[in-house]
């Protein structure tokens, strides 16, 4: 019966209007955020790692959303985008951080930047957008070298935070028309 019940949600998000797939997005990565925010700061053990697991599993289904939804842009680059940002996430999920290096952010970093050139390549979202999310990868780097990252911090987080939460808040907040996100510059020049 639950396989039912998820071929249906599935078949109704395949048919979903494309704006609400954009809203969605944003509230699934909003959410991720809050959530893994919240158990690394105020939770501890079994639920620490719940709370990752649920940040995860949100995080899984805002890139899915995102792919679909970004795929008709340039389906090689969305794809590559989305599997970093998968590969990360089984990073993350299984905690992997070889001689402390962050994995799971790396591969996020280039998510973002993959994400950040989409957005930037649109013609109705501002370019700013698009420029701070890969900026925002840029930051994420940095956590590749500790010594770079510990001299640079906090700006590099900062820069990190704010590229990927403009763009979350540019979706949920203004009504993105997604038929002319897809319009991209080469589009518009045929």
């Amino acid at each position: 019966m639950s396989a039912t019940f998820t071929t249906l949600s599935m078949e109704r998000t395949a048919g979903a209007p494309p704006r609400f797939k954009a809203k969605t997005a944003g509230v699934l990565y909003l959410l991720s955020v809050l959530v893994a925010s919240f158990a690394e700061i105020f939770v501890q053990g079994r639920m620490n790692v719940a709370g990752g697991l649920i940040a995860v599993s949100l995080m899984i289904a805002a890139t899915l959303f995102f792919y679909d939804l970004l795929s008709p842009m340039s389906r090689r680059l969305t794809l590559l985008a989305a599997a970093f940002n998968l590969v990360g996430l089984a990073f993350e999920l299984l905690r992997l951080q070889p001689q402390g290096v962050n994995v799971a952010v790396v591969f996020d970093a280039f998510y973002c930047i993959l994400v950040g050139y989409l957005v930037f390549r649109s013609t109705s979202v501002p370019r700013s957008l698009g420029a701070l999310m890969a900026l925002g990868g840029v930051g994420w780097l940095t956590l590749l070298s500790p010594v770079l990252a510990s001299y640079l911090s906090p700006y590099n987080l900062a820069v990190g935070i704010l590229g990927e939460g403009s763009v979350c808040l540019w979706i949920l907040v203004m009504d993105v028309n997604v038929r002319s996100l897809l319009n991209t510059d080469d589009e518009v020049q045929k």
